[in-house]
């Protein structure tokens, strides 16, 4: 059985999840979200604790059953606790601001890039340079993090560029002949 889709997930209070149509729906405190359930994995709901079974035991279906769980378990945290993911911008004169629903970089280019921020996301910059990304959806804000960070990744040589706060970029030595 997979390892993943066996462990049960807990439903908090003010949670309510239900099933229908090969459709999966979470409400909370901080929105609904809803994704798919694959054909072959059901959802059981007893007593606060929902569980996944697969109706065969073929590899791919194994890989949904998982997923299947992984999704249900982010979508209680995100009507619960919501995801944060944090940016930083590092380079000379290189900065960030949210102009309305779009968010605008300076970093390099002869023009500043402009990115829609998608419904649901909320994107603050403090010290023109940190950008805050929350949302109850993991996976868009995750993408729309990996899409900011995309514009100008960071370089090897100087560090330059949007890198995520957690990250840690690998420097090389420059030239040997530049001392």
């Amino acid at each position: 059985m997979s390892r993943i889709g066996r462990l049960a997930v807990a439903i908090p209070g003010g949670v309510e999840v239900q099933q229908d149509a090969g459709t999966l729906r979470v409400k909370g405190p901080k929105g609904q979200l809803e994704a798919p359930l694959p054909a072959g994995v059901s959802l059981a709901i007893e007593g606060g604790v929902a569980r996944f079974t697969r109706a065969e035991e073929s590899k791919p279906l194994k890989a949904l059953h998982g997923l299947s769980r992984a999704q249900l378990a982010n979508m209680v945290k995100g009507v619960t606790q919501g995801f944060v993911r944090e940016l930083e911008i590092e380079g000379v004169g290189y900065r960030a601001e949210v102009d309305g629903k779009r968010l605008k970089l300076s970093v390099g280019f002869s023009h500043p890039v402009l990115i829609e921020v998608p419904a649901g996301l909320k994107v603050s910059v403090e010290r023109n340079v940190a950008i805050r990304i929350e949302g109850i959806d993991r996976e868009v804000l995750g993408q729309f993090a990996a899409n900011v960070r995309a514009v100008k990744p960071p370089e090897p040589y100087k560090g330059k560029g949007i890198r995520y706060s957690d990250e840690r970029v690998r420097r090389k030595v420059g030239k040997a002949g530049a001392a």
